[in-house]
């Protein structure tokens, strides 16, 4: 049984595998083949690994039901968080507060005064494993210098630490010089001078704003 699903759905699907787990996994050996091919089509099969157990025809139509119910909810998300996003960037153009722009897709931080530009720099925003969270931040709290943590890596002496949201933050980096292209495990990546004029020049409770 195959399906034809997008890139979008595709990814949302993958995150919804403990749903469906549920009616598949749980009671019956199976296995569940995602094959990713051209253009954005993806089938969908759902095998059964042993002879004498199929998988009812019922179990099938139930998980596909879920995933077909399931799956648009990704999209219409996407487009409210992308209205709440440009009506931010509105209010804050229109005002006199500092704020700080990342673009995903390009790449680049922009700080602003308003509707002024007053510093753009290329970043390192996160990579496909640990991409970098949208939508509207604050900064929360300032470390001139920090260790960073997580399950594959160990930081020393972080420079210019700015935390937005839990352990994000826009912080210096003076381990690699790839700026412009997502490495990071989920911050954003600045070089250092450039992360010493941003520390100066914003606060706590500058606004962040993060984008495709």
């Amino acid at each position: 049984m195959t399906s034809i699903i997008s890139d979008n759905s595709y990814r949302f699907l993958l995150r919804s595998r403990k749903l469906l787990s549920k009616f598949i996994w749980v009671k019956y050996p199976t296995i569940y083949k995602v094959h990713k091919i051209g253009w954005g089509q993806i089938p969908i099969q759902f095998i059964s690994a042993s002879p004498r157990l199929p998988i009812p025809a019922s179990l099938i139509a139930i998980a596909l039901i879920l995933t077909a119910l399931i799956l648009p909810i990704e999209p219409v998300l996407a487009n409210e968080q992308r209205e709440v996003i440009a009506t931010r960037m509105m209010e804050l153009q229109d005002s006199q507060e500092r704020w700080i722009q990342i673009n995903l897709t390009e790449q680049l931080l922009i700080a602003w005064e308003g509707s002024e530009q007053v510093y753009l720099v290329k970043v390192s925003t996160g990579k496909e494993s640990t991409p970098t969270l949208t939508g509207t931040f604050a900064i929360q709290s300032k470390r001139p210098i920090d260790r960073m943590r997580g399950e594959d890596y160990d930081v020393p002496d972080v420079p210019y630490a700015m935390y937005y949201d839990r352990g994000y933050a826009i912080h210096g980096a003076y381990w690699h010089r790839k700026f412009g292209t997502p490495v990071s495990h989920g911050c954003i990546n600045v070089a250092v001078d450039h992360a010493e004029w941003l520390f100066d020049w914003a606060s706590e409770g500058t606004s962040v704003v993060i984008h495709e």
